[in-house]
C-alpha cells in the first residue's frame, strides 16, 4: 500500500471509513520529517501492515486534522481505529512507528 496525502477536507472521511489508520503529521521545513518520509513509505509497503491505511498530513496547512490528534511537535504519529484516536505521540525514530503498528 502507499501513503496518501490528506487534507482537512478529506481527513475525517478517510479515518472513519477505514478500520485502522496511521497518520504522520509533518511540515515542509521539518528536517526530521523529510528523513522519516521514505522509511514511513517502506513501512506502508510491508505485508504485515497491509490492513493499515497510511496517511500523511501537512500540519501547517490542515489545522482541523492537526487538532484531532493534538499535534504538539513534529513529526507526530497518530493511530485511529474505526475513526477513534487510539494513540498520538511525537516520534523521531521509525522504530517507534513500527512498534506502534505492531501493537495496533
Amino acid at each position: 500500500m502507499s501513503v496518501s496525502l490528506e487534507t482537512d477536507e478529506t481527513f475525517d472521511q478517510v479515518i472513519k471509513s477505514n478500520e485502522k489508520v496511521i497518520v504522520k503529521y509533518f511540515a515542509g521545513w521539518c528536517g526530521t520529517c523529510r528523513l522519516m518520509a521514505p522509511k514511513y513509505k517502506r513501512l506502508s509497503e510491508e505485508e504485515q501492515f497491509s490492513n493499515v491505511v497510511f496517511l500523511d498530513v501537512n500540519a501547517e496547512h490542515n489545522p482541523q486534522a492537526r487538532k484531532v490528534a493534538g499535534v504538539s511537535n513534529l513529526p507526530f504519529i497518530a493511530t485511529f481505529k474505526n475513526g477513534e484516536l487510539i494513540e498520538a505521540t511525537p516520534v523521531s525514530k521509525i522504530d517507534k512507528v513500527k512498534e506502534l503498528l505492531e501493537n495496533f
